[in-house]
């Protein structure tokens, strides 16, 4: 059974949840990469005899599961690591990490079943239909454990991982064209784990030839198992300081390449170290200041672009406004045409540093022609993900579309042009916020309204997105009052029955619940078409792009907004289901399965959460459905019987609260139930049934025994309603789970796609209209408590109040 996404997460944390405690996160991550990468090219060379990894029988996964247990473990798995290195031209790549270091591991048993554990949780995993697609499981994977890296080593270690969504970003602005050959080059000249190249790679269907420099040893390592593992066997990542030592060149000359992205260390102060020949780097521009690297990288970056070559690359906002050196560089930059776009970004988005960061896009190709510079603030856009903020699908796709389309959004982008930049109150300054406003309006008191009451109309006309899609609701709910000010018409608590049940309002959800329909009819057969052959990452770009397209022009509903709504699905759950489906069918993705059973450190049984359990304890039949829960059949197949069950349960929670009302009202010190519970005031059937018994026996208070026999009985209607639902509940998980085997393909299609995918979809697009409507109905209701009373009526309630205080203190003897 194919591994979802969300449990192949889980496996891998869990092993360095076997480490955590014994060193530190930049460190454990080598263990489990390492592990990672063995189990990895061990599956794909078994499936695959052409592989180009070879793998020895000594240096392989199953040669590692043979050593757990065994008291040398540490040392042979080191051993074996070394053999499949040395094989594939690895040294010092993937053996960096120690799997017999006491300092580390533990000694003795400790190390032995630290270990063994390690290679058994990535045992079960199997990698043979992994793809090297750009969203390959094992990638996702990858990605998921540098970022939980980055974020346990903290700030000073988080540098070698750039955030995915941040990437995938810099890959689009770059434009590649579809039909670009693979021989095209992309460089990163400070490439960290290498995790930009690839998304650069990735955005290119026929992929690029892959160059790239890292200066730290580890994260070389990193970057060389990354490529790798993502299927760039073929790469050249040099190790060595960008600066001080190039590795791409052709004697005293850079070599230059089609596309650069890179996330160079931000405002490195020792830059100069071991610097002697600059390559021409600076020629024609200031150098830059000895204590700041920033534009040192960003002028490297500029001499190793070819001539029509595309850059993005990561800076701090201080570049775009720092002076002297800085501002000298930065002007002639900016004569020459070389900056196309500035993007400013959310702060706190990158591990290592909490401060906010721009895109530069260099763009070589007719650069003395640019006329003006692409400006987007970015920064207000993005969502919460513990102590780091992370850009939303919907996020990263305007930035794109502003981008790639020029679009000028209000409070959002512009083409500045060049006379605006050089003028001497800019003076070449790209600080963002003078060219773009991203202020949200002041909602300014009006004093007027205050004074003399109504809701003046420029607020009401700041709603105009709403009276736009509802041309009658406005008059329906104010009319005017004098120049300028409007009347609310109807009890501000009526303001949301009012909008909700207005024609136009129910048209609009009509007609929204239509489009989106539309759209789903038109890219069902898309889904039903997924095969073996199908990549996840191309069927959602169509299916999610035709859902931008028909938005766009619709009034009110941001669509982005209803972008986000499918893609977190996607990212959550929708993925998982798709590429079930490419890696084992229809038919057999929609089986029943046993639920995965491990130990835990203490040896204790464990087992996967399931979806159907027949039985109880280690002899349970536990049943999990990866692609279609029981729900969505028992909806289709046994609306009755769920409803009977629903019955059982209104039943069984009655009896239960009867016979807990019950026991509360006489099970209290001196009540009739007190000396048949036990010392801690429980009160069982049993103990109720002995105490009648004994009761009887020696002619007990009538009334105690009375009250015995009701809570007896209270307790056996109890059992017979649980047994009952219990009952009827298994009966319908037992037609439930025979219904799987009986379903067709073309039923499996209709469940999925129709019922879940699609339902939840719908759901979540019409949650995105409900949303929108509560916030026209708050700022109403805002409005209306604002200027509800004049100035002159609050005065004479205060009089009113003051008046009535001095009568109740005359009445009472003292002098007011």
């Amino acid at each position: 059974m194919a591994l979802k996404k969300s449990d192949l997460y889980s496996s891998l944390w869990s092993s360095a949840d076997e480490l955590r405690g014994s060193m530190d996160a930049s460190q454990y991550k080598d263990y489990v990469l390492t592990l990672l990468f063995v189990k990895y090219v061990s599956d794909k060379a078994k499936a695959d005899p052409y592989a180009l990894i070879e793998v020895p029988e000594d240096g392989s996964f199953d040669y590692l599961i043979t050593l757990k247990g065994k008291s040398d473990i540490g040392e042979k798995v080191n051993v074996a690591i070394r053999k499949l290195a040395e094989a594939n031209d690895l040294q010092g790549v993937i053996n960096n990490a120690d799997f017999d270091d006491p300092t580390k591991l533990g000694s003795g048993k400790d190390l032995q079943d630290k270990v063994s554990n390690l290679i058994g949780i990535f045992q079960d995993m199997d990698f043979t239909g992994s793809k090297a697609e750009g969203d390959d499981l094992l990638g996702d994977a990858y990605e998921y454990l540098m970022r939980h890296f980055a974020t346990q080593s903290g700030k000073s270690k988080g540098q070698f991982y750039t955030p995915a969504e941040v990437s995938r970003v810099m890959a689009q602005l770059l434009q590649i064209p579809a039909n670009t050959p693979k021989s095209t080059t992309v460089y990163d000249p400070t490439c960290g784990s290498g995790s930009l190249l690839i998304k650069v790679a990735d955005a290119a269907p026929n992929g690029l030839t892959i160059y790239g420099q890292e200066n730290d040893n580890a994260t070389w390592a990193l970057a060389r198992m990354n490529m790798i593992l993502h299927g760039n066997e073929t790469h050249e990542i040099a190790q060595g300081n960008t600066l001080s030592a190039p590795k791409f060149r052709h004697g005293d000359r850079l070599e230059t390449f089609d596309y650069l992205v890179a996330n160079p260390p931000f405002s490195v102060k020792t830059w100069k170290n071991g610097f002697e020949e600059d390559y021409g780097r600076f020629d024609g521009y200031a150098w830059p200041p000895d204590k700041n690297g920033d534009y040192a990288f960003l002028l490297h970056m500029v001499k190793s672009l070819k001539s029509t070559g595309k850059a993005v690359v990561v800076l701090p906002h201080g570049v775009l406004f720092r002076g002297h050196a800085e501002a000298t560089i930065r002007t002639e930059l900016i004569k020459r045409g070389v900056i196309k776009a500035v993007i400013g970004l959310p702060a706190n988005l990158f591990y290592g540093t909490g401060i906010p960061a721009c895109l530069i896009v260099l763009d070589k190709k007719d650069a003395q022609s640019r006329t003006g510079i692409f400006m987007i603030d970015a920064s207000k856009g993005f969502k919460k993900d513990g102590p780091k903020n992370r850009l939303r699908p919907r996020d990263m796709h305007k930035i794109v579309d502003a981008f790639v389309n020029q679009k000028e959004i209000d409070r959002y982008s512009r083409m500045v042009p060049l006379s605006e930049i050089r003028d001497p109150k800019n003076g070449y300054n790209l600080n963002i916020p003078r060219y773009v406003d991203n202020s949200e309006p002041e909602d300014i008191q009006d004093l007027h309204a205050h004074l003399q009451g109504g809701i003046p109309n420029g607020d009401l006309d700041a709603l105009q997105p709403y009276w736009d899609a509802f041309p009658g609701l406005r008059a329906e709910l104010f009319k005017p009052l004098r120049d300028g000010y409007s009347e609310l018409t109807v009890d501000k608590a009526d303001i949301q029955a009012k909008v909700t049940e207005s024609a136009e309002y129910q048209a609009f959800a009509q007609d929204t619940a239509e489009t989106v329909a539309s759209w789903w009819t038109e890219k069902r057969k898309v889904l039903t078409e997924i095969t073996s052959a199908s990549r996840p990452n191309d069927l959602i770009n169509d299916v999610s792009e035709a859902l931008l397209d028909i938005f766009r022009s619709r009034p009110l509903i941001d669509e982005y907004g209803v972008y986000e709504q499918l893609m977190s699905y996607w990212n959550a759950s929708m993925h998982d289901d798709v590429a079930l489906v490419v890696g084992e069918g229809w038919r057999d993705g929609v089986k029943p399965r046993r639920a995965r059973t491990w130990r835990d450190k203490n040896n204790k049984p464990k087992y996967e959460d399931a979806h159907l359990v027949f039985g109880t304890g280690a002899k349970a039949a536990r049943w999990v459905m990866d692609l279609l829960p029981p729900a969505y059949l028992i909806e289709r197949y046994f609306a009755e019987e769920r409803a009977v069950l629903d019955a059982l349960a209104e039943k069984k929670d009655v009896a239960s609260l009867a016979l807990s009302m019950y026991i509360e009202e006489h099970a209290i010190e001196d009540g009739l139930l007190y000396d048949a519970a036990d010392d801690d005031g429980k009160l069982t059937s049993k103990l109720a049934t002995a105490h009648l018994k004994k009761l009887k026996s020696v002619g007990g208070d009538p009334e105690e025994m009375a009250a015995l026999t009701e809570v007896v009985s209270l307790f056996k209607a109890e059992a017979a309603a649980k047994a009952a639902f219990k009952s009827a509940a298994t009966k319908l998980d037992e037609l439930t789970l025979a219904q799987y085997g009986k379903l067709t393909i073309d039923d499996v299609q209709s469940l999925v796609i129709d019922d879940k995918w699609g339902g939840t979809i719908r759901s979540r697009i019409d949650g995105e209209l409900t949303a929108l409507v509560q916030a026209l109905v708050a700022r109403l209701r805002v409005l209306a408590d604002r200027y509800e009373s004049t100035v002159g009526q609050l005065d004479g309630e205060v009089e009113r109040l003051s008046a009535k205080v001095s009568a109740h203190l005359i009445a009472m003897g003292v002098e007011s």
